[in-house]
């Protein structure tokens, strides 16, 4: 997945959450955030969550996406191909007298990509060796104490 600067971020497949931000249309609408980000086979999926029930499909680069439930606000599960940079799409609502699409524009927070568990992109492997690290200062700390000490 491109990231800022043609960076790549490299996800294992699982459940993660991301911090997307909504722009354009009347204002009124909104989406959950953070969103749920799915990765399958190096390809991730957001869940976009309406404010509102009234949707019936979504566009990203012309391909429609229908919702993936059947009750309360409309949720539709939509490829992510680039973090950090604006997303065009359609959403198309029933709430107005007749259908109408309406342009929308979503940005995914790549620093903002949390494990389920909330570690971070690193996952379970950044805990560890973040651990490990204070650990060895904290062993270090320990050590020049103890040496002080014993000068004294």
């Amino acid at each position: 997945m491109e990231h800022e600067n043609g960076k790549s971020i490299l996800l294992e497949n699982g459940e993660y959450t991301v911090e997307v931000t909504l722009e354009g249309g009347s204002g009124r609408a909104q989406v959950t955030s953070p969103a749920e980000l799915i990765v399958e086979n190096g390809e991730a999926y957001a869940r976009i969550e309406w404010s509102s029930s009234s949707y019936d499909y979504m566009k990203v680069d012309e391909e429609m996406y229908l919702p993936v439930n059947e009750d309360g606000n409309s949720v539709f599960e939509i490829p992510v191909a680039v973090f950090d940079e604006p997303v065009e799409v359609i959403a198309d609502t029933t709430a107005m007298s007749r259908p109408h699409e309406v342009e929308y524009t979503l940005t995914f927070d790549s620093e903002s990509v949390s494990a389920g568990n909330g570690a971070g992109i690193m996952g379970g492997a950044g805990i560890w060796a973040a651990c490990g690290a204070v650990l060895i200062l904290a062993a270090a700390a320990a050590f020049c104490l103890a040496k002080r000490r014993k000068r004294t």
